[in-house]
């Protein structure tokens, strides 16, 4: 490719199709610690309305964050042989997000997931097809962002550590998904050994480290220990916190200026507009500002990528932010 590219995401692409319930018609129970949405066994549960929503998953996501922040991002994925395949791609075209290293496989198809929404929550069932995977030449962007694959995708991890093992200069973002946690350290130390970025929130941090309810600077320290440079952990209504090893920051929520209509992909704008803001010069504590902004943006639309910001409209909500919207040093 010609153009130099800044922000580079890795990860399977999905259509998510989001099923709002009736809140008439399902419950919440709190079972060992636990919060379980419940419907009747057997019965024909109504619902109001199905979003179909294009091009997601946790690295796309980032990928149109990064372009509507106005860096130069494309995607690493891989599509199916169908028209769903087809809309994806035609999605991320449209989001400003390049295409070229997206792969299309036969006789497979595209991932489609499932999304139930009740109240501002939502349980998502996934089925993740075991594609075919293989790294392209991305050349060198400033920064890799690696996030959710299928479970057969082991050996492309090694292979992109050691692509990450011959390009020294290129930093990698790493947000792990539901099976590259199920896989666990010691199979993937490579890719945490290299991580210059590592997010997730505070129940993944503890899973990831096998320990019970933690304190924040206890799972920072112990993040940190596994090897990235920086870790980064949100909590919440708590906040965010970063460690980088000698400093440990805290940063509150941005305010919902209406009730959250869906928190599908908070977590992804968070952690790609922290990325993108570090590409951009910014300090560790500025793109803590940043982050809260475009996941606070995104809870207020259905699907995780229309509330995403441009760089202009970011900047405006966070010169209108409270006075007490200021990242803390813990220490």
């Amino acid at each position: 490719m010609e153009t130099k590219l800044d922000f580079v995401a890795i990860g399977d692409i999905t259509t998510d199709a989001f099923i709002r319930l009736a809140e008439s018609e399902a419950h919440v129970v709190e079972t060992g610690g636990r919060q379980e949405i419940c419907m009747s066994f057997g019965d024909k549960i109504p619902y109001e309305k199905v979003d179909i929503v294009r091009a997601v998953g946790n690295s796309p996501n980032a990928a149109v964050s990064a372009a509507r922040l106005g860096l130069a991002s494309a995607v690493v994925t891989t599509v199916g042989d169908d028209e769903n395949g087809r809309e994806c791609i035609q999605s991320l075209k449209d989001s400003g997000v390049e295409a070229h290293f997206v792969t299309t496989q036969q006789n497979i198809e595209t991932n489609y997931h499932y999304v139930l929404c009740y109240k501002a929550e939502r349980t998502i069932l996934v089925k993740h097809h075991e594609y075919t995977y293989r790294l392209p030449d991305v050349g060198e962007p400033v920064f890799l962002y690696l996030s959710s694959l299928a479970e057969n995708s082991l050996e492309y991890h090694h292979e992109i550590a050691t692509y990450l093992a011959a390009h020294p200069n290129v930093k990698l973002a790493f947000q792990p998904g539901t099976f590259q946690m199920k896989l666990g350290y010691e199979n993937l130390k490579d890719i945490y050994k290299r991580s210059e970025l590592f997010f997730c929130n505070k129940e993944e941090a503890e899973r990831i480290l096998g320990r019970g309810k933690s304190e924040l600077p206890e799972l920072l320290e112990g993040v940190h220990a596994l090897g990235p440079k920086i870790a980064i952990i949100t909590d919440g209504p708590k906040g965010a916190y970063t460690f980088d090893g000698n400093e440990i920051w805290r940063m509150p929520m941005y305010p919902d200026p209406a009730p959250p209509q869906n928190r599908t992909g908070a977590g992804d704008a968070f952690a790609s507009t922290f990325t993108s803001a570090l590409i951009l010069g910014k300090t560790i504590p500025e793109a803590l500002a940043w982050g809260p902004i475009n996941s606070m943006s995104v809870v207020q639309h259905v699907g995780a990528q229309k509330g995403l910001l441009s760089r202009e409209k970011l900047l405006e909500f966070l010169k209108e932010a409270p006075k007490d919207y200021v990242p803390t040093k813990l220490r």
